[in-house]
């Protein structure tokens, strides 16, 4: 019998329409559109099967465009942003409806949640019993007790581009080698996204290789971004 290829799945994108909400300190404005018709012709141009979307900061909690992409496309699943005191009923609802994480951009942030308050413990705590996980980037100085929260509640991470660690010390700082012993430790996985942020971009292939050398490739999924 013929050994069939596994699905080709992309781990991390956006949908948007440029009439959609945008928050008080949204860092950019959309100048066109990239909505669910257009995401599925691109998805089926290429091959690819299945396809994760990334909760975008610029809208804050409205999550209501990505729902509704993903209760017309069950072949989508999606991470949300949310408030730490959202409670467990609409987090369930969420979930039915396809939302598989949630999602913290904090590395855009100078000040960041107090994660080990009642609020985020809460919340991490209803994350990891829904079988979710954080979809997570964060400064390199911070990412170390970030992750260290997320894992203490029983929660998986997922990390965005590589780390996104682009530091003088680059894959011998510390915030990288963090990385790495987490993905060690069996809770974190690591998107192959997002090289064209590092700066040459040529740098990203160090943080790659480095990756896909410790794991084989385990604990790693590509996204296009």
């Amino acid at each position: 019998m013929p050994v069939s290829e596994p699905p080709l799945v992309d781990a991390h994108f956006h949908v948007w329409r440029k009439d959609l909400p945008l928050t008080d300190t949204a860092w950019h404005r959309k100048v066109s559109d990239a909505t669910i018709e257009q995401l599925i012709e691109t998805l089926d141009s290429h091959g690819v099967s299945l396809g994760v979307i990334a909760a975008a900061s610029v809208h804050g909690l409205y999550n209501d465009y990505v729902r509704s992409a993903l209760k017309r496309h069950r072949r989508l699943r999606a991470t949300a942003t949310v408030a730490p005191t959202t409670d467990i009923y609409q987090l369930e609802r969420m979930k039915a409806d396809g939302f598989v994480g949630i999602r913290f951009v904090w590395e855009l942030l100078d000040e960041i949640p107090d994660i080990h308050s009642g609020d985020y413990r809460m919340l991490l705590r209803r994350v990891a019993d829904l079988g979710w996980h954080v979809h997570l980037t964060d400064r390199a100085h911070r990412i170390a007790d970030t992750i260290a929260a997320i894992e203490a509640a029983g929660a998986d991470v997922v990390l965005d581009h590589l780390g996104l660690f682009d530091t003088p010390e680059g894959v011998n700082g510390a915030a990288f080698r963090t990385v790495m012993a987490a993905v060690e430790r069996g809770r974190t996985w690591v998107k192959l996204s997002g090289g064209f942020r590092f700066k040459p971009a040529s740098e990203a292939k160090q943080y790659a290789q480095a990756l896909v050398q410790l794991t084989g490739g385990e604990r790693l999924v590509w996204g296009s971004d």
